[in-house]
Parts: structure tokens; C-alpha cells; sequence
């Protein structure tokens, strides 16, 4: 009777360890996490960051975690700059009457995007932080560094280039309204109309009005290459 009990307490113990020997193993997670990064983010255009579904998460085991720092820069990359559109529209200006009327609001969106760019900044050096202490095999790092450069580092760059340029683009624009405010004498707006009595203003107005153009002609090309870096087209 002793004997039997003796056996069943071994046979207990040695039943968990034969079901975790049944669990995948480090080589088939690797495999399963590189197909995922290949098929579902490198081989697709544009950046796609897919939520994993529990069965994807329990497949890849610890390199669930890999990915945790991709998805968690890309929910702060995303809640930082979801003002932008709002931002890019309440500093938009048609006309140079534009320009004075909405001098104040050119300067909160300025704040606005500065701080949106130190947000970005702190969230992508975090990342690469936590980038750089992975430990993954050579052949699942490669793979890996591909998918994070396309959802990582390529957006938060971008992004960080056009900031700064609407940033200049206000700059102009509220140096034109400085301008005007301070030769009133000489310049006269009514609506689309703008008359100036004296050459010398005319001119250096002129300046400045071609250097606002030109930035904002910079500022439409860099959101069509952020658009061509976030949709892939």
C-alpha cells in the first residue's frame, strides 16, 4: 500500500513537467514572431502595428515582449500627434488679413506643436532605449530591426522633420503680421486687397510675403511625404 502511494505522488509530479515539455519551444516562437513581423509589417506598405490576438501572443512566448516596445511607442506616437491635423488647420491662412487677424492663434499652435515635438522625442528615445537592450538571435534581429525601423524610427523622424517646418511656415507668417503692424501708416488691407503707399515697404513687404509662400510650399510637400511614410502610397 505504501509502494502504490510512493508511485502516485511521483507520477504527479512528473506530470507538469511533461506538459510543459508539450509547450513550443524558443526556435518555433522565433519563427512564429519573424513570420509575423515579415507578413504582417515589413512586406505591407505604409506602417501597420496589428494588435496581437492572445493566440499570437502565447505563440511567441517572451518575444510578446519584443513587440510590446513597438506597440507602445506607436499608442504615444499616436495620442501625441492626433492634434496635428487641428493644429495644421487652425494655423492655415488664405490671405494676409489672415495673417493679422489670427496672429494669436498662430502662436498657440506654435506651442502646441513645440510640445508635441518634445512628447515625440521622449517617447522615441524611450523606445530606442528598450530597443537596444533586446537580446534576440541574428537571424530574428534583422528581421526585427526592419519591422521597428518602418514603425519606429521612420514615422517618429518623419514627423519630427514636418513639425519644425509648419513651425517655420507660422514663423513667416508672424513675422509679416510684426511687419504690417508696425508700417500700418503705409499699408492699408481691405479683405483681398492690399494697398501700400510707399515703395520701400512695398518691396521688404514683398519679401517677406515670398518667403511665407516659399515655406508653405515646403510645408505641402513634407505632409504629402508623411502621408506617402504613414499609408505607404
Amino acid at each position: 500500500m505504501t509502494v502504490s502511494l510512493n508511485r502516485q505522488w511521483l507520477l504527479a509530479l512528473a506530470l507538469p513537467l511533461l506538459l510543459t515539455a508539450c509547450g513550443s519551444s524558443e526556435p518555433d516562437q522565433r519563427a512564429a514572431f519573424k513570420q509575423f513581423l515579415q507578413t504582417r509589417i515589413i512586406d505591407k506598405p505604409g506602417v501597420h502595428v496589428p494588435k496581437l490576438t492572445p493566440d499570437e501572443s502565447k505563440s511567441f512566448g517572451d518575444y510578446s515582449n519584443h513587440y510590446a516596445v513597438i506597440t507602445d511607442f506607436n499608442s504615444g506616437m499616436d495620442a501625441s500627434v492626433k492634434p496635428l491635423g487641428g493644429f495644421v488647420q487652425k494655423g492655415a491662412f488664405r490671405s494676409l488679413g489672415d495673417v493679422i487677424e489670427r496672429r494669436d492663434d498662430l502662436k498657440t499652435v506654435q506651442a502646441g506643436l513645440n510640445d508635441m515635438v518634445v512628447q515625440l522625442k521622449q517617447q522615441l528615445a524611450k523606445a530606442d532605449s528598450a530597443h537596444a537592450q533586446l537580446k534576440q538571435p541574428e537571424d530574428l534581429k534583422t528581421v526585427y530591426d526592419s519591422a521597428y525601423d518602418r514603425t519606429v524610427s521612420v514615422p517618429a523622424n518623419t514627423f519630427l522633420t514636418v513639425v519644425p517646418q509648419i513651425n517655420g511656415t507660422l514663423d513667416s507668417g508672424l513675422k509679416v503680421a510684426d511687419y504690417v503692424d508696425a508700417h500700418a501708416a503705409q499699408i492699408k488691407i481691405n479683405g483681398a486687397i492690399v494697398q501700400v503707399t510707399d515703395a520701400k515697404v512695398q518691396a521688404e513687404l514683398n519679401t517677406l510675403l515670398q518667403d511665407l509662400n516659399a515655406k508653405a510650399k515646403v510645408v505641402q510637400d513634407a505632409q504629402t511625404r508623411l502621408q506617402s511614410v504613414m499609408l505607404g502610397r
